[in-house]
């Protein structure tokens, strides 16, 4: 190789070529290709989040739903999912047949979910403790009203895990009667990309905290797109192979419309996720507090699941790996599933590596 790396055949840098590669991709996506002219273009079309649901509570940017049954009888333990703060429920509702959702309700689960709404700048005062204590309790408690049962499983999607367990080790004597998050991370070393985030001089979180109250949409999918740098092209390309089957077509677009979907970051949020969590980590030290109660992992003692994808970008295996065996669970279990972070809950083969897992584990502890 030569020594200018960087270019190739003539006086055409690779970066050129690739942007040329990524507009002709970007094109002949956008042209009549037989399969897409008629593809549908709205959230509705698309069939996401279609399970019937009752708003039963909201507060702040906290939305709490029901979702109806399915089936006559159900277990005795509702169940309670948890989004994370910057993403859209949806993942967990995509479409019939792809929903997490649809799965539970068939399996009779009574399932309630918090959707987060997209915070605004009077919302930039929310902290880790207003999510993880405040809003996230009062859910639990309006859950346990409305089933009339004493007890909830917690389920946690990424940072919606990380609430649950910040959770339930400042109030290990809550409803919470069994725990399980999907893909959470507790060791902000393991956070490699957001560090160098942290260190860019081009990321000005306190300007954009001041001036905003938000981190907003457009930052946090740049960070997302900073992981995978090939994964939108690569995603593309798969697309247009794909694109005489109608229910491929239709499936990828429903993950890239959640994909770039994301919600803005509450300006106190963002700071304690970034400083204190991600630079500091604050939470492997025993040092992370909420509400003036040091957030120790050990004094979680309910029933515990962890799962992690194989090859998650999002949340690495070194962000996550500590959690297990932080939790003073006795009845606790982790486990790995081949996948990414996304596919892991809501792939086309969730329904056969993860679903049925879930469902046994949280079904012996429900009743």
């Amino acid at each position: 190789m030569s020594a200018n790396a960087e270019h190739v055949e003539g006086d055409i840098s690779q970066k050129a070529i690739d942007a040329r590669v990524t507009e002709v991709i970007k094109k002949a996506i956008q042209r009549n290709i037989p399969g897409l002219a008629s593809l549908p273009e709205t959230e509705a079309q698309l069939e996401v989040g279609t399970s019937d649901k009752e708003l039963i509570y909201s507060q702040d940017t906290a939305r709490l739903y029901h979702y109806t049954p399915l089936v006559d009888e159900i277990y005795r333990v509702p169940i309670l999912l948890v989004m994370s703060p910057l993403a859209r429920g949806y993942i967990m509702d995509l479409a019939k047949g792809q929903s997490l959702v649809e799965y539970f309700l068939k399996a009779g689960h009574d399932v309630y979910m918090i959707d987060w709404a997209a915070p605004q700048k009077k919302h930039k005062d929310l902290s880790l403790s207003s999510y993880a204590c405040d809003m996230l309790g009062d859910c639990i408690d309006k859950v346990v009203a409305d089933s009339g049962e004493p007890d909830v499983s917690l389920v946690g999607y990424c940072m919606g895990g990380l609430l649950s367990v910040c959770y339930q080790a400042t109030h290990p004597d809550s409803p919470v009667k069994n725990l399980a998050c999907f893909t959470t991370p507790v060791n902000g070393d393991g956070m490699v990309l957001y560090k160098k985030w942290l260190t860019s001089k081009s990321f000005d979180m306190d300007r954009l905290v001041d001036e905003l109250g938000v981190i907003p949409t457009e930052i946090i999918n740049m960070s997302m797109q900073a992981l995978r740098p090939l994964h939108k092209n690569a995603n593309q390309l798969k697309l247009l192979n794909n694109v005489d089957n109608d229910e491929f077509v239709k499936a990828h677009l429903r993950f890239e419309r959640w994909a770039v979907d994301q919600l803005p970051f509450p300006g106190a949020l963002a700071k304690e996720f970034m400083i204190d969590f991600v630079r500091d980590n604050k939470l492997i030290k025993k040092e992370l507090e909420l509400n003036g109660t040091i957030v120790d992992l050990s004094n979680i003692t309910v029933p515990f699941l962890h799962v992690a994808a194989s090859f998650d970008h999002i949340v690495p295996e070194a962000s996550s790996k500590d959690l297990i065996g932080m939790v003073g669970s006795e009845d606790k279990k982790e486990i790995i599933v081949r996948g990414g972070h996304v596919s892991l809950v809501a792939g086309g083969n969730a329904i056969y590596r993860l679903w049925p897992q879930l469902d046994q584990w949280i079904s012996e502890r429900a009743d």
